[in-house]
């Protein structure tokens, strides 16, 4: 998709203090294929797609994103761990720091937009280092109009500057010489010594996650979303490794988008992008055929080994695990235009549970939604230490816990209102073990996860009869279509009754573990949502 190129009304670097620059404004992502490898910055696949690789580091670095800490957030922000504070005395130094590290240099300057609904539309302008850092910012974030390029003025500004090192971090109140750094009230992205696209990328998310809640009232979701014929909106939330590409992928249903979206006051839903960021480690046609079919000319690889034959080997995660692709979203074939729909009816909360204990599928009620949503839970298998099978327990808040401003509860109690008000089901989508824990039971088969929530979106357990579990307090469906029944409780799938209650009990003792943190801003309905029972009560009703 060739472009020509718009040098937009307001070109002048200058009122950024960034002088004596070569600019390239709005190049196609053809020229700045051409430039990356022309200055050896990267090399051809075999069937042309641009692969790149983004140096010391190659995936975010959570402890090195701060806030500035000013009038604007000191009473909005959730500070902690998360979102660190610095000083916008610091913020200023560190800006003109990048301003003066910038001039004197080629530069590559894009003009777009993020949040396709029009009524929420804020224009970035992001300014690059790299040629394929720009890349990257065509491939994710909305692309104007030739005209809305020309009369572009951004609402924020993005400086990208991989190259520039802070040498004396600790009197910039930063742990090291790589940064991120969000000012609200500058409405700038500051993103210093790391070449990791998806630090650009996650800070204009970051901003949008407390802009909208609070000036918009629009509920930022980290999450994937399709559509169905009827105009049945269905959205996914899950960390990594529990299906939500897989699964939101549907041939039967369009993609809104696959990874951020706004939720709004009249219940729309849109996507906050133009693209797609997915993984690639292991990835192969048959279990990824969208995004296998889109790393074509255009799509930029990240960090990939080649094999002899310049075609890449997927499986090989010597660089890194977090290999990556960005492309446009037009490269999935099965999408909504433009990326919003309305009346969500259906939510899925993916869970990949390793301890074997969550149900296939269970129906949650507004306090149970808002508790597993501020929980996000999923498990991982431990890792290769000899002896070592018993699964870990991970948590993220609202299922993008380093990406989210506010409290969590602020989030969870929109999205409890949100669902309350349109009518909306809550799933949880357990794709991890049955009949056992990993080393013990087997992983649910794609098939029937998919079926559940095909028969979901069908309206199909609309007239199930349910029944509790009694430690989650979760609602199971005593039937699904084309689902073993004997599955969907999960106590039915193991050998040993006792075994099961135990590790239950186990694994609610975790969830109450991880919410004592949020109990304090969390309301009762919300606290109510959590597990009947822990290690700390008896099973007195079995």
């Amino acid at each position: 998709m060739t472009e020509c190129v718009i040098i937009p009304k307001k070109s002048d670097l200058g009122i950024y203090g960034i002088k004596n620059v070569t600019p390239h404004w709005n190049l196609s992502p053809e020229e700045l294929q051409k430039i990356t490898i022309e200055k050896g910055m990267g090399k051809e696949t075999k069937n042309g797609t641009l692969a790149i690789n983004t140096g010391k580091f190659t995936g975010r670095s959570p402890q090195d994103r701060f806030i500035v800490k000013d009038n604007y957030t000191k009473d909005k922000v959730w500070w902690g761990k998360t979102n660190k504070p610095v000083s916008a005395e610091n913020f200023d130094k560190l800006q003109n720091n990048i301003v003066e590290y910038l001039s004197n240099r080629e530069l590559y300057i894009r003009d777009g937009y993020v949040c396709a609904d029009p009524n929420y539309k804020t224009d970035i302008r992001t300014i690059t280092e790299l040629p394929w850092s720009n890349l990257f910012v065509y491939n994710m974030f909305l692309r104007p109009t030739e005209k809305e390029q020309y009369l572009f003025d951004e609402d924020w500004l993005v400086l990208c500057a991989p190259g520039y090192i802070c040498e004396e971090p600790k009197t910039y109140g930063i742990r090291q010489g790589n940064f991120s750094i969000i000012n609200f009230t500058k409405k700038t992205v500051l993103v210093g010594g790391s070449g990791y696209t998806g630090e650009i990328k996650k800070g204009v998310f970051s901003a949008l996650n407390l802009i909208l809640p609070i000036e918009k009232n629009v509920l930022p979701m980290h999450c994937s979303a399709n559509v169905g014929e009827n105009g049945d909106t269905a959205i996914f939330f899950g960390l990594s490794g529990t299906g939500k590409t897989t699964l939101s992928a549907d041939p039967a249903r369009k993609l809104i988008g696959d990874d951020e979206h706004g939720w709004t006051s009249d219940n729309n839903i849109f996507n906050f992008e133009g693209g797609c960021y997915a993984k690639v480690i292991d990835l192969s046609e048959e279990k990824e055929p969208d995004i296998f079919n889109a790393i074509k000319p255009g799509a930029l690889l990240e960090n990939v080994v080649f094999k002899e034959d310049d075609e890449i080997d997927y499986m090989n995660g010597s660089i890194t695990q977090n290999t990556r692709v960005s492309y446009p979203i037009y490269h999935i074939n099965n999408i909504a235009k433009p990326s919003y729909a309305n009346n969500p009816k259906n939510i899925f909360f993916l869970t990949c549970d390793a301890f074997g204990v969550l149900p296939p599928v269970s129906k949650l009620t507004s306090g149970q939604a808002a508790y597993h949503f501020i929980s996000g839970y999923t498990a991982k298998v431990a890792g290769t230490e000899a002896g070592i099978t018993e699964p870990v327990p991970s948590f993220s808040a609202c299922f993008g816990e380093p990406f989210m401003p506010l409290h969590p509860t602020k989030y969870a109690e929109m999205l409890s209102k949100k669902m309350t008000e349109a009518g909306v089901n809550v799933w949880l989508i357990n794709t991890g073990w049955t009949g056992g824990p990993f080393g013990v039971g087997s992983r649910i088969k794609l098939k029937y996860t998919r079926a559940m929530i095909t028969e979901i979106l069908k309206g199909s357990l609309d007239t199930i009869e349910f029944e509790q579990h009694p430690i989650f307090g979760l609602f199971m469906p005593k039937y699904c279509p084309n689902v073993p029944t004997e599955m969907l409780d999960p106590m039915n799938t193991w050998l040993k009754k006792g075994a099961y209650i135990g590790k239950a009990i186990h694994l609610a003792h975790f969830f109450h573990l991880n919410f004592e943190k949020f109990a304090n801003e969390a309301s009762e309905h919300i606290i109510e949502g959590g597990p009947l029972i822990d290690e700390h009560h008896q099973l007195d009703h079995m």
